[in-house]
């Protein structure tokens, strides 16, 4: 996490001057949709831990700003109920939707159905979570919001996985847990976390099995090129890749015929010591040398941080904490205005450094310091 931000740090805005900037232009297209500015609402998983309903209360936000908002696999709403608050704030506000490739590949296809089913533009298959990471806080705090039913509502809401709990509960010996104050509290939380009544869920095997089977399927720790190379005919949505730090795997997507990558180390809370994105970014944007659309996140708070990921040839920028922090203070309000702000920022940084287009940013704006 820190790389990520002295990476940025590193990189010095050096402004023009005497440069007619009265009239400024932020917009950027991507997959043939136009959008305000160059920035994302980034998937975030849990997000009921900010807040309640948070995954719809940012899908508000967004709409409410025209930019995308990229639903997260482990939202705690249901996509079909996020895209319906989208539509109406916005009809047709722009939504892409985040996939991790699950071990059953009946409920890949399903979960790609329902995004087209929502008209999301894009599907972002993250790649850098197969295994979760060494988090000593989560492990120090005994923290796994799925183990409680948190982050789980867009699989709970599919068809596909439901008939999946319902032969693991057919099949499997009744589980009886240790009783203990931990216990009860977890039973509490994924009873309220599932879909349907509290006190029916309560004396129900089935939301303890959801849980259980989502833990056992989640991801695919041995997904690998062939598998990217079938997705193409599983779904006629443009093909994000998140989680690409290694210029010769961004070759490689060109090459697989993907629609764009995102350049991300995941807030870095997956590998200690990784290479911070900026400094991913710096040599990647080279190396796909504009056949794909680049994005970044990851360390990314300030408008002038938006800048300078642009100049370093990223597309746009996708907007994770600080959206969430404004989230967990304010609601949709709060979420909404985080990203404005990074907007406003970006719109006066863009004009002081003597630039009118975000799209036309280079190298030459910045410098190493």
């Amino acid at each position: 996490m820190a790389a990520n931000r002295q990476a940025l740090d590193r990189w010095a805005i050096v402004p023009r001057i005497l440069r007619d900037v009265s009239a400024r232009n932020l917009e950027v297209e991507l997959f043939g949709r136009r959008i305000p500015a160059p920035v994302l609402f980034a998937p975030v998983g849990a997000g009921s831990l900010a807040a309640p309903d948070a995954d719809r209360l940012i899908g508000h936000a967004a709409a409410e700003l025209g930019v995308p908002y990229i639903f997260s696999n482990q939202a705690s709403v249901p996509m079909e109920t996020v895209a319906a608050e989208m539509d109406g704030v916005t009809p047709g506000a722009p939504r892409w939707f985040q996939l991790y490739w699950s071990t059953d590949d009946d409920l890949v296809d399903s979960l790609l159905a329902l995004a087209a089913a929502i008209s999301a533009d894009a599907v972002v298959v993250t790649l850098d979570t197969t295994m979760l990471g060494w988090r000593p806080q989560d492990l120090n705090l005994g923290s796994l919001p799925f183990a409680r039913g948190e982050g789980i509502a867009q699989y709970t809401s599919d068809r596909r996985f439901v008939d999946i709990v319902a032969d693991r509960l057919r099949t499997a010996a009744e589980e009886r847990p240790e009783i203990s104050l931990g216990a009860i509290a977890t039973l509490i939380s994924i009873t309220r976390n599932a879909p349907g009544r509290f006190l029916s869920n309560l004396t129900s095997p089935q939301p303890r099995a959801a849980v259980q089977t989502f833990l056992d399927i989640y991801s695919r720790p041995s997904l690998n090129w062939d598998d990217l190379a079938g997705l193409r005919e599983r779904t006629s949505l443009p093909i994000v890749l998140k989680g690409v730090l290694h210029p010769d795997d961004a070759r490689r997507a060109v090459d697989a015929g993907v629609d764009g990558i995102i350049v991300s180390n995941h807030g870095g809370r997956q590998i200690d010591g990784a290479i911070s994105t900026i400094d991913a970014l710096d040599e990647i944007a080279p190396a796909v040398d504009g056949r794909i659309k680049v994005l970044v996140d990851s360390g990314i708070y300030t408008g002038s941080d938006v800048f300078k990921a642009l100049a370093l040839g990223a597309d746009a920028a996708c907007i994770g904490r600080p959206h969430m922090y404004g989230l967990a203070l304010a609601g949709a309000d709060g979420a909404r205005d985080a990203v404005a702000d990074i907007i406003a920022e970006l719109d006066l940084t863009l004009g002081l450094a003597g630039h009118t287009d975000a799209t036309a940013l280079d190298r030459e704006a910045l410098r190493r310091v």
